[in-house]
């Protein structure tokens, strides 16, 4: 009998199939999610709000979620996030994790926030990848 796999891939039809990765990878015995940064763009790939960090960091959150629930968690299941902002402005950094901390409400997981020099899209201002865990009941 074949084993499981030790990881599982997870790509979420909701989200754009432009991206050349998978959105959440959950290990074997299917309980810890990680991932990928979500990233501003819509369903057709395009980046959204170009220019605005608190638009894009509204994106981002919310592909975050999808993502999320496509490998069977949620935001409250968040254990740790990096919040990545393309600017070396602390206020830009600010406006981001502004948006950030609000999506996740009471639930004040670890966050490292940094500002970079560049991310991966044209006109990325905002990325955030997440660590997760499953539910006992949800994991497979």
């Amino acid at each position: 009998m074949p084993s499981e796999p030790a990881i599982t891939l997870v790509r979420a039809e909701q989200l754009t199939a432009n991206a050349p990765y998978a959105y959440a990878a959950v290990t074997a015995p299917g309980r810890l999610v990680f991932t990928a940064g979500a990233c501003p763009l819509d369903a057709d790939g395009a980046t959204v709000a170009v220019g605005d960090v608190a638009g894009q960091a509204q994106q981002v959150m919310a592909n975050l979620v999808v993502a999320l629930q496509a490998a069977g968690a949620q935001l409250t299941d968040v254990v740790k996030t990096t919040v990545y902002v393309a600017s070396s402005q602390q206020a830009d950094l600010g406006a981001a994790w502004d948006v950030v901390r609000a999506a996740f409400g009471e639930h004040d997981a670890p966050s490292t926030l940094l500002g970079v020099t560049v991310l991966g899209y044209d006109d990325q201002l905002v990325e955030v990848e997440a660590i997760a865990i499953r539910r006992e009941a949800d994991a497979t």
